[in-house]
């Protein structure tokens, strides 16, 4: 077996813990609401306050991560987590419960970006990205068909993010050796594809606060709209994320073949169908639809996002600016969502969203044909005159890793000036073919005039 996946495990599992608290988001709000005596709107904000937190613990470990390395950050994070949430389960006072909300939160931000640095200095970040949103769905939908059958109140998914924060706690152990080292880049310096990087940041906050709003208020459309029971709304929820558990490994195993673009953009429109199907629902059956294919597409678009942002700086930051940009959206959300839901009703609210969603999948959609390149098919790459390199390669016996996997994202090719050459006038002998090192211990690649 190889070693990549046993690499990439702890970082999973990590990601897992970080990330549990947005998937939960729904019947956190609705938990708070009913059993805190808290509007909608008031549920949203404490939602909102959990995500914050988690968003500013990004922005502050932008680019740090590997200065401290990926353990100490990342057990600060889940202690954190597990003491936060663990005190909202056990508190029965609003403030106590956001005081505890706050520092929970800010621990699943730690933790999620730890995880997010860690994926962008894997060889496949897009693998990682789907393993990670793999393991929270499966995750999140375990606890959606169990919690609303053992009661508890607010306490109880606040107890169950703890309880996961403490049992992935014991895997940060492997995350010194666990996370490969990238190509040698310098300590600081400029962020690499800036307007790219910006553009993609903005871009993901938007189209995270517009998910968002939809999923913090899901429940409320189901309880109120719809007319389902909480056990039902579990068992819609629960069948989502296992839905979404299916998009998430077809996107793992359709990796870079169609590039990035084509997922994001078709995916994104999808959604933004599902979104005003969903929020006008009005029965079990267009209810259940509009969630189960929304979350479907959801990990998948956001999967190739992530691995967007990943593919734009080694170094994972901005994996984790493009993640922190993306949980303030995340955590502005379920207040967008209770304010237009209470001042336009939910069919409005979600023609709104659907609208947002279109619109902000151009410039998305647009970094993605920019950045991420053609993918490597056969064909796609050609010696002049002759058969795709990557097939001739197989077949002449090349060294592996010579040239790039089948499905791999086409390398760019920088040009190289010869200022002091280009004084001179070139001719085919001034050149002659690679050779193995002499005894000076230069390689003899090519010479020039001046060295005959």
């Amino acid at each position: 077996m190889s070693s990549r996946p046993r690499a990439a495990w702890p970082l999973v599992t990590v990601f897992t813990a970080g990330y549990l608290a947005s998937y939960l988001l729904p019947t956190i709000v609705g938990r708070l609401s009913v059993y805190l005596g808290l509007s909608p709107a008031q549920g949203g904000l404490v939602g909102s306050a959990l995500l914050l937190s988690s968003a500013c613990a990004g922005v502050c470990l932008a680019g740090r991560v590997e200065t401290y390395g990926p353990r100490r950050p990342a057990r600060i994070g889940l202690t954190l987590a597990a003491l936060g949430y663990g005190c909202a389960a056990l508190a029965g006072s609003v403030p106590l419960v956001v005081m505890g909300v706050v520092v929970g939160g800010f621990g699943s931000g730690t933790a999620t970006a730890v995880a997010a640095a860690g994926i962008a200095a894997q060889r496949d970040p897009h693998r990682t990205s789907s393993l990670g949103l793999l393991s929270v769905s499966a995750t999140a939908g375990v606890l959606y068909l169990t919690i609303p059958h053992l009661g508890g109140g607010h306490r109880l998914p606040f107890a169950s993010i703890a309880l996961v924060a403490l049992l992935v706690w014991p895997a940060t152990s492997r995350l010194g050796g666990a996370v490969p080292a990238g190509p040698a880049v310098p300590a600081a310096g400029r962020l690499p594809h800036r307007r790219s990087g910006l553009v993609l940041a903005g871009g993901m906050l938007i189209w995270s606060m517009a998910q968002n709003a939809l999923w913090g208020v899901s429940s409320r459309i189901g309880i109120v709209q719809v007319g389902l029971s909480e056990v039902s709304i579990g068992a819609v929820f629960a069948a989502a994320l296992g839905a979404g558990l299916l998009g998430v490994m077809g996107a793992g195993l359709l990796g870079a073949r169609l590039g990035r673009a084509v997922p994001i953009g078709l995916g994104t429109v999808i959604i933004a169908a599902m979104i005003v199907l969903s929020s006008s629902a009005s029965g079990l059956r267009s209810f259940a639809t509009g969630e189960i294919v929304w979350n479907t597409f959801y990990p998948v678009v956001l999967s190739y996002l992530i691995g967007l942002a990943a593919s734009l700086d080694v170094r994972g930051r901005w994996a984790v600016l493009a993640g922190s940009a993306s949980s303030v959206g995340v955590a502005c959300g379920p207040v967008l969502g209770s304010v237009l839901s209470e001042a336009s009703g939910y069919p409005v609210m979600g023609l709104i969203l659907g609208a947002v969603t279109l619109l902000v999948a151009v410039p998305v959609t647009a970094v993605a044909l920019h950045t991420g390149g053609r993918p490597l098919v056969p064909g796609s790459v050609r010696r002049r005159g002759g058969a795709p390199a990557a097939l001739l390669a197989v077949t002449t016996g090349a060294v592996p890793g010579a040239v790039p996997r089948l499905g791999a994202p086409e390398q760019a090719v920088t040009e190289l000036s010869l200022p002091e050459l280009r004084r001179r006038r070139l001719v085919r002998s001034a050149f002659r073919t690679a050779a193995p090192a002499g005894a000076d211990g230069q390689s003899n690649a090519y010479a020039s005039t001046s060295d005959r």
